[in-house]
């Protein structure tokens, strides 16, 4: 049996000019959803070096990010408004706390919730770490034209509407609720699925550099209020 011809593809390696290098010359034909995957990495890495000038560890910006918004949640809000398991979110509240970054209080007529409140010290973070954050994403789109920026944005937004679309139809497909009408960004609905389609499904994900965290709880209000 003859061997197949051709260099094989690599993984990339965690540098952006790694990341890079694999996609200009091993895979430049690969998914979308891969090419999206890794420029989330980069940013994401970019953000992470800056923040470690901090001492502030990438996983503890996602709950800051939030808090400075809406100070006070439940960590189960703060769980769905970070798009994360309750036990990742319970723990990175431990280190948080530790490092007396936020404190959890009790609310009268409420034993069973503890808040999550923000101390003074969580509170001046936000001077220091938001303008890292305006960077990465200033340097991200640096020598684009502010269309192709913008152009960019409206694709990804565009995705994400969607494969909403999608999973919203999957769900109620499963639970026998009627169909959502309407449309995605770039087109027609797709056809309800049926009980022989495959179900698309999404896993919690940590928020990018750009979104804003009570854009995310105001959908799941909505939502709920519609229930």
């Amino acid at each position: 049996m003859s061997k197949p011809s051709g260099k094989p593809s690599s993984k990339p390696g965690g540098s952006p000019a790694a990341i890079l290098r694999h996609w200009r010359e091993a895979v430049p034909n690969d998914r979308l959803a891969h090419l999206v995957k890794d420029a989330a990495r980069v940013l994401n890495r970019a953000l992470q070096e800056r923040l470690a000038a901090h001492d502030v560890p990438f996983g503890h910006w996602t709950f800051l990010r939030i808090l400075w918004e809406h100070d006070g949640l439940t960590q189960r809000e703060l769980s769905d408004a970070a798009g994360v398991m309750e036990p990742t979110t319970h723990a990175a509240l431990n280190a948080m706390e530790a490092r007396g970054l936020i404190e959890r209080r009790r609310r009268a007529g409420d034993k069973r919730n503890q808040h999550i409140h923000l101390t003074a010290a969580g509170k001046k973070l936000k001077v220091r770490l938001v303008p890292h954050a305006l960077e990465v994403n200033r340097l991200a789109v640096q020598g684009m034209s502010a269309a192709e920026a913008g152009a960019a944005r409206r694709v990804l937004l565009g995705i994400i509407e969607n494969l909403a679309v999608v999973s919203s139809a999957a769900s109620g497909a499963a639970s026998g609720t009627a169909s959502i009408s309407g449309s995605g960004a770039y087109g027609a609905r797709p056809a309800p699925l049926t009980s022989t389609s495959r179900t698309i499904s999404s896993s919690p994900s940590t928020p990018t550099l750009t979104e804003k965290p009570h854009d995310r709880m105001d959908s799941n209000r909505r939502k709920s209020r519609r229930a």
